[in-house]
């Protein structure tokens, strides 16, 4: 599934301009000129990552940053900053509020979109489109397929979101609420024992190839992926 990225920048060529080299690349896109406009799209659905002009009308993208920053749904959401000012205490401040790049007009589209696919492997790799293998269990997200030693494993759009997640996201628990969240979205509302019933049908797929046991249940706390054994505590059949 290809990463969502907002684009808030209020000069329509510069937008333009992103915008479709963006989609070029494979990503999907929404765009807004002023920070109102931003958070009105995203308090419909968070998205992957936020390229952020530092010179917008009405409040700029330096207090727009600290807003995000604080927010609690919007605190996680990688930003890159955009602006014309390149002056070093600029771009302190900028990575001090929080923003995890910063970029100084004019600048290359190509780095533009390196440093976006950078930022997304080290914060949201589940976000991109790279194969991932682990433990002779490979997941391919362009061609949404999971195969072991070239034999495909049938799995439905939320397995194998669930499992593309869990498979960039080793060796840490997650509760329930937090797979919520990460794989099906915060603005998606259903029971917390959903996650349960999907990591059964994900575990049946992966028993046919021997490799259910990679997901593993952490009594009291959630689920992990992890080719290491489980120790007694953790139970990878029993359910929470």
């Amino acid at each position: 599934m290809a990463a969502k990225i907002l684009i808030v920048e209020d000069e329509v060529a510069i937008q333009e301009l992103i915008t479709y080299n963006l989609q070029q690349a494979g990503y999907e896109t929404l765009c807004a000129d002023n920070a109102e406009k931003a958070m009105s799209i995203i308090n419909e659905a968070l998205p992957d990552l936020i390229l952020l002009d530092w010179m917008l009308p009405n409040m700029s993208g330096i207090e727009f940053a600290r807003i995000l920053r604080k927010g609690e749904r919007t605190r996680l959401i990688p930003i890159i900053m955009l602006t014309a000012r390149s002056m070093e205490a600029d771009k302190v401040t900028g990575l001090e509020i929080g923003a995890d790049d910063y970029m100084t007009k004019p600048f290359s589209l190509r780095e533009m979109i390196a440093r976006i696919n950078a930022v997304l492997r080290r914060l949201i790799p589940e976000a991109t489109e790279e194969v991932v293998e682990l433990d002779g269990l490979r997941l391919d997200p362009v061609n949404h397929r999971v195969t072991v030693e070239n034999k495909e494993i049938e799995l439905g759009p939320t397995e194998f979101r669930l499992l593309h997640f869990m498979m960039t996201h080793t060796e840490r628990v997650y509760s329930r609420n937090q797979l919520l969240d990460r794989v099906w979205g915060d603005h998606v509302f259903v029971e917390d024992r959903t996650v349960d019933v999907h990591i059964r049908r994900l575990r049946k797929a992966l028993e046919l190839v021997g490799k259910d046991a990679l997901i593993q249940t952490v009594r009291g706390s959630g689920y992990r992926f992890s080719s290491i054994p489980a120790l007694p505590a953790v139970d990878s059949d029993a359910e929470m």
